[in-house]
């Protein structure tokens, strides 16, 4: 039997579940980006739900794509459409398809990999308007801006953020203060811990808050922050992720690759390509030579 879109998509939510009960993944949000990805295709492609799965071919993801190109969207982002709606079909999914009796056509993709492009450090200027907008944040644009421009999170993790991630050590004059946690994108993966220390200046802002208890940072948090970046001049599609950018590229620039990837909790060859430009040396002259 050769099932419906809508019949995969539908048993395709019951077996994430269950594949991420054995083994961790896919994650509920990758999951639900799938059904959203494969949806989009579908109808850019003009194929209704209720059709057989076999209605996705080639020539119908490319009418998909063509359709995304014309609303506007750029090459990588039209193309992110399908490689999401391609999780559907992972390798693990198959098993799963097969003891529910069906006969999933392969699919025949076009071949291509939606990467961003390279990270530009942006010019001096811009980041002095961003330092000045960054003076001016108060509460809770404030909080989720020192979040991702000092500690480089990502805003799901900021989101998730809770009390036991603010870690005090030593005592009295000794006493320093961390923000701990793993982050939520590569937990799975390479399940990297950061712990980066927290300046004394944060902290009592921080305090004077109220701490989280004191804060209701939101999606609509992040929603001011990146129309706030816009206007400072920022083009991408999230404007709030460019200050995560900036502090990795920053402690990439001041102490070295291996701090960034503490900081960031990105494997190095991740950093160099988005989130650090490693064409554009800080360095003044030298001579080799003299290093000999």
């Amino acid at each position: 039997m050769v099932p419906t879109i809508e019949q995969v998509l539908r048993h395709y939510r019951i077996i994430s579940a269950a594949e991420r009960m054995k083994t961790g993944r896919p994650g509920e949000e990758t999951s639900a980006n799938a059904i959203r990805g494969t949806k989009c295709v579908c109808e850019a492609a003009g194929i209704p739900l209720d059709a057989s799965i076999s209605r996705l071919t080639r020539k119908a993801i490319d009418a998909a794509l063509a359709s995304f190109m014309a609303r506007g969207l750029s090459r990588v982002s039209a193309h992110s459409y399908v490689a999401k709606f391609q999780s559907v079909f992972a390798r693990w999914c198959l098993p799963y398809y097969k003891d529910a009796g069906w006969k999933i056509p392969k699919l025949d993709l076009p071949v291509f990999r939606a990467k961003s492009q390279r990270y530009n450090r942006p010019a001096a200027e811009m980041l002095q308007r961003v330092k000045t907008w960054y003076g001016r944040q108060k509460g809770d644009c404030w909080f989720a801006a020192t979040m991702m421009l000092e500690f480089a999170m990502r805003n799901g993790d900021v989101l998730r953020l809770k009390k036991e991630n603010f870690v005090t050590k030593g005592d009295g004059d000794c006493k320093k203060h961390f923000l701990c946690y793993t982050p939520h994108k590569t937990a799975l993966t390479s399940g990297r811990w950061v712990c980066w220390p927290i300046h004394p200046d944060i902290w009592r802002c921080f305090e004077d808050y109220g701490g989280l208890d004191g804060l209701d940072v939101t999606d609509e948090t992040f929603d001011q922050i990146n129309c706030d970046l816009r206007a400072l001049g920022f083009t991408g599609h999230k404007g709030a992720y460019e200050l995560r950018k900036i502090c990795i590229d920053h402690v990439y620039q001041k102490y070295g690759a291996e701090m960034a990837v503490s900081i960031s909790g990105d494997d190095i060859r991740t950093i160099t390509r988005y989130y650090a430009d490693p064409s554009r040396p800080n360095i003044g002259t030298t001579r080799i030579i003299d290093l000999l």
